[in-house]
């Protein structure tokens, strides 16, 4: 009789690896400020940070760190396994905060964006903190065996791509803030399959992209998901697209629409502190010909947060509408 086996490794593997390392007592706080309960990390350096942190982290470029969050995103077998192999913010400080020259100080979880991205840049772009065997980099050199290749990797990456403190600002992204979105549901979406679909939403903004769960046969999903997306100072819409998934052809286009962001990022900035003020309505997105709103879209400020409830006729497609709701939350607070 023939025997085989199967791989019953759940998806989840990954990120349920990733949660037990962030149980690790020196990961519990940011690697950068120190701030509690961190839920943010960068998975090519190594290190969990916080929400703010996370904002000067995607200001460096992916080339310098990969921000991922730990709840919300998918992480790659291979990206838990880097995280691993470096064992912790406190070994990973141990490496970027080996010698801290005089005039620069460590942010704390109530510092400016100012004050962090004059550490964080210095800490990895720059590598102004590493260890001497890690700075002195060159092609014929051998790997310290005091430390884990990792780390090497890196500093050989940034050595061939940064060959002077004075580093070209060209292709890197300055982030404003965050948007949370949370994905409602759908109502009398298209028929993409025999009698029904199995309906996704990606949100795009620049080069990101963030993703639901696709959920089978139904053309009322509901997700009540949220999605993190970094917002450049230089914005343009959030575009939402709405797929059929397949597995084996091309996902097919349930229809799109366009949110205009300006309303909700300029209401917010012009109060500032939203926590500071009571429930009050502070924006309004305008319903029009030449926009997919099916309603007026209020700005409101609710309990200390800037919220604005969405709901969308979708276009280029024969039916469907999607709500949402957006958070604004501010890097630079």
């Amino acid at each position: 009789m023939s025997t085989f086996s199967v791989d019953f490794r759940r998806p989840e593997s990954a990120k349920s690896r990733l949660k037990d390392l962030l149980l690790q007592k020196d990961n519990q706080l940011c690697a950068d400020c120190g701030a509690p309960d961190p839920k943010w990390a960068s998975a090519n350096i190594g290190v969990f940070i916080c929400l703010k942190c996370s904002g000067v982290h995607r200001s460096l470029g992916t080339h310098i760190s990969k921000v991922l969050s730990v709840t919300l995103d998918e992480w790659s077998e291979d990206e838990v396994d880097a995280m691993i192999e470096v064992g912790g913010n406190a070994y990973a400080n141990s490496i970027y905060e080996a010698f801290i020259p005089d005039g620069y100080t460590k942010p704390g979880p109530s510092s400016s964006h100012e004050e962090r991205l004059k550490f964080i840049r210095p800490k990895y772009e720059l590598q102004e903190f590493l260890k001497p065997s890690l700075r002195i980099v060159s092609n014929n050199s051998t790997k310290s065996s005091e430390e884990p290749s990792y780390f090497q990797e890196i500093a050989d990456s940034f050595r061939s791509s940064n060959s002077s403190k004075n580093i070209s600002q060209e292709g890197m992204v300055e982030f404003m803030g965050v948007l949370k979105v949370t994905v409602i549901k759908g109502t009398n979406l298209a028929v993409r399959d025999v009698k029904s679909s199995d309906p996704f939403i990606a949100l795009t903004i620049g080069q990101q992209t963030a993703r639901t769960t696709v959920i089978k046969s139904n053309l009322n999903p509901v997700w009540n998901e949220e999605l993190m997306l970094s917002v450049p100072r230089e914005y343009g819409p959030l575009r939402l697209q709405v797929f059929d998934h397949d597995v084996i052809l091309a996902n097919d286009s349930m229809g799109e629409a366009e949110i205009d962001l300006q309303p909700l990022i300029t209401s917010a900035t012009a109060f500032g502190e939203a926590e500071m003020f009571e429930n009050m309505q502070i924006g309004k997105w305008l319903k029009s010909d030449d926009n997919a709103l099916i309603d007026n879209s209020a700005v409101n400020i609710i309990d200390g947060k800037v919220i604005q409830e969405v709901s969308l006729k979708l276009q280029n497609v024969e039916t469907g509408e999607v709500y949402l709701e957006l958070e604004w939350i501010p890097l630079d607070q």
